[in-house]
């Protein structure tokens, strides 16, 4: 997540989340299906617990994720899913990254293309932007009443957090790659709720963009998620404050 606020930008993707949940669960039962390729148990799948984990906090029904990975490790018959990444750069230059799960890298390649052309942006090269993000775990949970901030964050921290942040609404952790699951079972263990637990892709530096510009990049994140085939965009564009979808 990016911009001038991450949480910003998760409301509008958890609102997006509410509005096309069959949609949602199509491309999470894709990274099930891809992640199920290492083995069906999640105790010797790391992946593939996260991504369980992952596909119940978006409430998915329990048989949809067991069909999901018995299509990925070849008990039931299924489409062959490809990792794929795109990169590139939208108006004004707000560099972004395309994450897709497809079968058909042609077709995927053609509409991330489009997408980025009428938008004014161009594909780039691979490792043309990614070299301005980082891998990360990051850990969304709301903020209540009987949340103190201080102990929240010796908890998050005593863990094995990375870092911690707390805005407006909800705590925002960060964590290694490495440690992101046993972070997230051990805070859910403690009857934690989260918002989002994932495995996201956080930019180095941000570019600020007006509220014109703004409108434009966050149009073309729409028309990119809007593809069954992309899973996740990144990007590091600064909205204004007083941005709102």
């Amino acid at each position: 997540m990016s911009g001038h606020s991450k949480w910003h930008n998760i409301q509008a993707k958890k609102g997006k989340i509410d509005a096309q949940r069959g949609k949602i669960f199509t491309k999470i039962g894709k990274e099930i299906a891809i992640a199920a390729k290492d083995g069906s148990n999640p105790d010797t799948n790391s992946k593939l617990r996260d991504v369980i984990a992952k596909a119940k906090s978006n409430n998915m029904p329990q048989d949809t994720i067991n069909r999901a990975i018995k299509k990925g490790s070849g008990e039931m018959e299924g489409l062959n899913y490809e990792e794929v990444t795109y990169e590139g750069y939208g108006p004004s230059g707000v560099a972004i990254i395309v994450k897709a799960l497809t079968d058909n890298k042609n077709r995927t390649a053609g509409n991330v293309r489009t997408a980025f052309t009428r938008s004014g942006g161009n594909l780039g090269a691979n490792g043309c932007v990614g070299y301005m993000f980082h891998t990360k775990g990051q850990i969304i949970i709301e903020k209540t009443d009987d949340m103190d901030e201080d102990d929240m964050m010796m908890k998050a921290l005593d863990v094995g957090a990375e870092d911690f942040e707390a805005q407006d609404e909800v705590f925002e952790i960060t964590t290694t790659i490495e440690d992101f699951g046993d972070v997230r079972d051990s805070l859910e263990s403690q009857g934690f709720k989260f918002i989002s637990a994932d495995i996201i892709m956080i930019p180095d530096t941000l570019t600020a963009v007006d509220m014109e510009t703004a409108e434009k990049v966050q149009k073309l994140i729409d028309k990119l998620e809007d593809d069954d085939d992309v899973q996740n965009v990144y990007h590091n564009a600064d909205f204004p404050d007083e941005f709102d979808d």
